[in-house]
């Protein structure tokens, strides 16, 4: 086992792992994150997803101890004191989601987007969700939610 330490959604966490554990196993295991989808486990597919320093990491494809000293950001820690984060609220108004099981890692590549790119085009939107697949939507609604939280999250920082 090997010795563990990292920040997950803002909380230290010490855990000892096998040298094999992925970081989606660590955070739906033992973190009980389970808002990370296990998808395709062949890094195919986005739904596993996470902010792993800031930048979108498909969580399936990452060994836990790769994540040693990092801040990992999940799904569950977008929403700030109860309030959800403008991406959220956008999939929802615009019904950028259906059966909700590629959402968890749309709405984490979409947060690394704009924490980038604050005014994406729409091609630059589509082209960032590019290794993140939904078999419901057909993307139309998933990139007007991102665009519609581009325009809250600019309108609260001017």
């Amino acid at each position: 086992m090997i010795p563990l330490k990292l920040t997950v959604n803002g909380q230290a966490v010490a855990a000892d792992v096998a040298p094999s554990t992925l970081l989606i196993d660590l955070l739906r295991g033992p973190l009980a994150l389970t808002g990370t989808h296990a998808g395709c486990d062949t890094a195919q597919c986005g739904a596993c997803t996470v902010l792993v320093n800031g930048e979108s990491v498909k969580s399936c494809s990452l060994l836990a101890v790769q994540a040693q000293g990092a801040t990992v950001t999940t799904v569950e820690g977008l929403a700030q004191d109860a309030q959800l984060h403008p991406l959220q609220q956008a999939f929802m108004d615009c019904h950028g989601l259906q059966c909700g099981f590629c959402t968890p890692g749309m709405l984490m590549t979409s947060a690394c987007l704009l924490a980038k790119n604050p005014k994406p085009t729409d091609a630059e939107v589509q082209h960032a969700l590019e290794g993140n697949l939904c078999r419901c939507t057909g993307y139309v609604k998933i990139v007007a939610a991102v665009q519609q939280a581009a325009t809250t999250m600019a309108g609260a920082t001017a």
